[in-house]
């Protein structure tokens, strides 16, 4: 078990500041991955605080995939290694909810897209693999079928851009493309779909993964320059018609 000093807290708000100290620990690397917390007695001791102040934090850490519990003789709060998805979903449902309040212009959302989007058509058209290839042209087979609903295809056209993102060979990139694409493209594209037309997307992925195919940067970045431009144009409309 290693030894953590953990500061005296204040009776404000008890079990966030107990959260925050092991959260903090967890990022400076005094706690590592699958590291065993001290037992909840130990914790309250410790922190000077109740069982259930203790629990009410940890239920906080869990909430951000933190840490885990294990029952059993060898159980006990052990300290999680959250995967990329997770945090990358965690960064996309808050960006979702800063949108949501209007914390970004329309403007400033087009252009974190077009920046963004624009290295990673770069990037993807110099080191796409076969098999990202077989990934976007499984999509447009999704986007193409007449039976996909305006939800669903709206997630196709999230995926297909997840995958070019995927494509750059970048981890680092993907990852925040992915809390880009995740954030900003489904809110968009729900208020959209209504103005626009599924063919015009559709078009646009299939010029896009044929431009990637041939390795031509210049001719993808043009494609993905119109297709955000076209639905910040709907956007428009359908906020003017709200």
């Amino acid at each position: 078990m290693k030894s953590i000093e953990f500061e005296p807290v204040s009776q404000q708000s008890l079990s966030r500041q107990i959260a925050d100290q092991i959260r903090q620990a967890i990022i400076d690397g005094s706690l590592a991955a699958d590291d065993r917390l001290p037992t909840e007695d130990e914790l309250a001791a410790r922190f000077s605080v109740s069982r259930p102040t203790i629990r009410e934090a940890l239920k906080r850490l869990a909430a951000q995939n933190l840490v885990r519990s294990k029952r059993g003789p060898t159980g006990g709060t052990f300290v999680n290694r959250p995967s990329v998805s997770d945090l990358s979903d965690s960064l996309a449902g808050a960006t979702t909810l800063l949108m949501g309040l209007n914390a970004f212009s329309l403007d400033e959302i087009t252009q974190t897209r077009l920046e963004l989007e624009t290295i990673c058509c770069k990037l993807a058209a110099q080191n796409r693999s076969e098999q990202d290839l077989n990934a976007l042209s499984n999509e447009l087979k999704i986007q193409a079928n007449p039976a996909t609903s305006a939800e669903q295809f709206c997630a196709s056209d999230v995926n297909f851009h997840r995958l070019i993102a995927n494509a750059t060979g970048n981890r680092m990139l993907a990852f925040v493309m992915h809390t880009v694409i995740e954030a900003l493209q489904p809110v968009a594209n729900m208020v959209a779909h209504h103005y626009r037309e599924k063919a015009i997307i559709y078009n646009q992925h299939e010029r896009l993964l044929e431009a990637l195919s041939n390795q031509d940067t210049e001719l993808s970045i043009k494609i993905l320059s119109e297709q955000v431009n076209y639905l910040s144009q709907q956007h428009s409309a359908a906020q003017a018609n709200k």
